[in-house]
């Protein structure tokens, strides 16, 4: 198997028994694990047994270290990188290290693993599959509804903490006229919660169980109006071809996401 300077390794987000074996099998290889806090990676460690040294590296002291780990590196040996949980780089440190080992041509790869938006956004069925992920939301009233304006045709998602969600909740509500949205809290753990509704039903929901622990957000799309009338030149062509109303409504329903029942009205219309 081939060998990196720099190992991006995720960490379980709640549930210890999520690590991968390959990340285990990295993380007793390696020489040093980076992390940001030493005493939450050692609880990992210490379950799988794994005993090798762990240096601090967080938003605090990122370039500070670069010097140390080059170090390291030139001297043979090799590095993980580890975030409290889930994947590096994703609203973690790590992007200062990876760029700069990159301009020095250190080799550098990512194990599969855990992942906050993935787990969330596995239990959300939605439209489409694109998605803007807005990292932890800015603290401003106006920041926030910019940016719910800017996507309001993407579904947006977020992370945020426990103290600020019910005020955040607030902000979407009015902004984007009671959105549909879901919370999920505790992913992976005992009291995980998935919490879907209007803006409204889901403020309404946690004003009775408290909020704690991680949460990740998502405010669906809006669901854009089609004026059938853009349709009608598609329709006229495909009637000349000869398709029936039914076998045109499919088509520009599955083409343009329409309402087949509307083209269908429309067909028979012109």
């Amino acid at each position: 198997m081939k060998e990196y300077d720099l190992y991006i390794v995720p960490t379980p987000i709640g549930n210890l028994g999520d690590i991968t074996l390959r990340a285990i099998e990295v993380l007793k290889a390696v020489d040093i694990i980076a992390c940001e806090d030493m005493r939450v990676t050692q609880k990992l460690l210490n379950h799988y047994e794994i005993k090798t040294k762990c240096v601090s590296y967080h938003k605090f002291n990122e370039k500070e270290r670069l010097n140390f780990f080059k170090e390291q590196l030139t001297q043979g040996k090799k590095i993980a990188l580890v975030s409290d949980a889930g994947t590096p780089l994703f609203c973690d440190p790590g992007a200062v290290l990876v760029e700069e080992l990159r301009k020095e041509n250190y080799t550098i790869t990512s194990l599969a693993g855990a992942n906050a938006v993935a787990t969330f956004l596995s239990q959300n069925a939605r439209e489409g599959e694109d998605f803007y992920f807005a990292g932890f939301l800015p603290k401003s009233d106006t920041q926030i509804e910019n940016i719910l304006q800017k996507y309001k045709e993407t579904n947006l998602v977020f992370y945020e903490s426990p103290n600020r969600l019910n005020n955040t909740l607030e902000v979407i509500k009015k902004a984007r006229n009671n959105p549909q949205v879901s919370i999920g809290r505790e992913l992976t753990k005992i009291f995980e919660e998935i919490t879907a509704g209007s803006a409204e039903e889901v403020i309404n929901h946690f004003k009775t169980n408290p909020l704690k622990g991680e949460i990740v957000g998502m405010v669906f799309a809006k669901k854009q109006k089609h004026d059938i009338e853009i349709f009608d030149e598609k329709i006229k062509k495909l009637k000349n071809k000869n398709f029936s109303a039914k076998d045109i409504s499919i088509i520009l329903s599955e083409l343009y996401g329409a309402g087949k029942n509307e083209i269908y009205k429309r067909v028979l219309d012109i």
